[in-house]
């Protein structure tokens, strides 16, 4: 359930703040007029991610269950390739996150309400797809049960609710840490849902080493045990792990953490400081647009 909250929590975030500053620039640019074809965009958005949700879980539905776990593997293995590229995405331009959304506003606007449309439709779209693919295999991953469910649903409300404090300005939030930290741990419930699209080809038989198990601690923390369903629900960890699950975990885990840690947590040239506090600057105050409580 942690997990779910937590994807929920920042996925929704992400999608709160976009549309929070598409529509403040719209008003602070006496573009109210405008307004309804943001949500438009922003309405389409949020029922195709529903949909692409629903598809992933009614659609398997009636095939063997070769197939169903097949299916499940390699669509979590793109849930994972999805989040992994959101958390880096997010790691080089949340400095410059308003300034983007607001020249690409510009340029759609530019061209028609159509683009402008489009525009909110790709941008929060993008999103909501990602949302639903990860928190699809997160679900899948951490078992049946009402209690992931909850966990995704209580995060996106938790989002839209922080979302909107923070737009009024009523909240001040380091969201560069925000993301930061959550990235991390994104990265680390990713490597779990790898290794358990792992586990489905093996049980599939597209992969080999169903058998080998390298580490089997069931006797200490028996799968029905809270133990073992905490760690399952926020790391993936199955009692009985084998080699190519365990393999997987740490090729993907050790190098991403490292690599998102260097990119992240790298201090800013003090002349791009300098300059976003400089007047007439697009930068806010000693961060950025989304480092401000009134992104």
């Amino acid at each position: 359930m942690l997990a779910n909250f937590l994807i929920g929590l920042r996925e929704g975030l992400e999608a709160a703040l976009i549309v929070g500053i598409l529509v403040a620039y719209l008003i602070k640019s006496d573009r109210r007029e405008l307004l309804p074809h943001v949500w438009i965009g922003v309405v389409i958005a949020t029922v195709a991610s529903l949909g692409a949700g629903a598809a992933l879980t009614f659609g398997p539905r009636g095939l063997s269950a070769k197939a169903e776990e097949t299916i499940a593997g390699t669509l979590s293995v793109l849930a994972v390739a999805l989040i992994t590229w959101m958390v880096f995405w997010m790691a080089r331009t949340a400095r410059d996150l308003r300034r983007h959304l607001e020249t690409s506003l510009d340029a759609a606007i530019s061209m028609g309400k159509g683009a402008i449309v489009a525009m909110a439709l790709l941008a929060v779209g993008r999103e909501g797809l990602e949302t639903a693919v990860f928190l699809w295999a997160g679900i899948g991953a951490s078992g049946a049960g009402v209690g992931p469910i909850a966990g995704a649903v209580l995060g996106l409300a938790c989002a839209l609710a922080l979302g909107w404090i923070i737009a009024r300005g009523a909240l001040r939030v380091n969201l560069r840490a925000f993301f930061q930290w959550t990235g991390l741990v994104l990265i680390v419930i990713a490597a779990g849902v790898l290794a358990h699209a792992v586990h489905d080809l093996q049980d599939a038989g597209v992969l080999p080493g169903a058998g080998a198990v390298a580490l089997d601690v069931s006797a200490i923390i028996p799968p029905d045990a809270w133990g073992a369903s905490l760690l399952k629900g926020f790391f993936n960890f199955s009692p009985a792990t084998t080699w190519l699950e365990a393999l997987t975990w740490v090729a993907y885990a050790i190098p991403t953490l490292a690599w998102f840690a260097r990119i992240s947590f790298a201090r800013r040239p003090a002349s791009v400081a300098e300059a976003s506090r400089a007047p007439g600057s697009h930068g806010v105050r000693a961060e950025s647009a989304v480092t401000s409580s009134r992104a």
